[in-house]
């Protein structure tokens, strides 16, 4: 992978409008998340959000601005993640900008979150993809996802979501 343009950084409340617009951009109505959704998921207890900051050689579009002010670092991703009960993570989302994808800025976050979980003494990470996202299923398979099972219509749209799983026994970075 090399050297990935980007820091990750925790959540900042000033980030959120722009997470939102991520999320809008990267998947479609029925996939996405409303505002007060976002807010729920990223609010919840055990839950954090990291953010992928770029840096000036990666190319992202105006919508991941983080600052006006600062237009070379701006918000390239993003994921939300919780340390479920019994041991387990749980990946709620994971969205990078189509112009930040290919420059590892995914495998930088999940393999973070997936430290970050294992450090609070997670086991186990699960996730949901939809079946017709192909690249992320995928890309969680290279990153040593299973299937485990499938959750018919679990989106609001009517698309089915694969459930994923990888044990982070054998090392969260995996």
């Amino acid at each position: 992978m090399g050297n990935v343009p980007v820091t990750i950084r925790d959540f900042q409340p000033s980030d959120f409008d722009t997470l939102w617009r991520i999320d809008q951009t990267c998947f479609p109505p029925g996939i996405s998340y409303s505002r007060a959704e976002l807010q729920f998921y990223m609010r919840r207890r055990a839950a954090f959000t990291l953010v992928a900051i770029g840096k000036e050689s990666l190319k992202v579009d105006s919508v991941s601005e983080a600052r006006k002010e600062n237009p070379a670092s701006a918000i390239a991703g993003f994921i939300v993640a919780e340390a479920a009960p019994r041991g387990r993570g749980h990946i709620i989302t994971i969205d990078v900008l189509s112009a930040a994808r290919r420059f590892g800025v995914g495998s930088l976050l999940l393999r973070t979150a997936e430290e970050r979980l294992g450090s609070t003494g997670c086991r186990a990470v699960e996730l949901e993809a939809a079946v017709d996202n192909l690249s992320a299923l995928g890309f969680y398979k290279r990153h040593g996802y299973h299937v485990i099972r499938t959750s018919p219509r679990y989106y609001s749209n009517g698309v089915d979501a694969v459930v994923m799983e990888k044990s982070l026994r054998d090392g969260a970075a995996g």
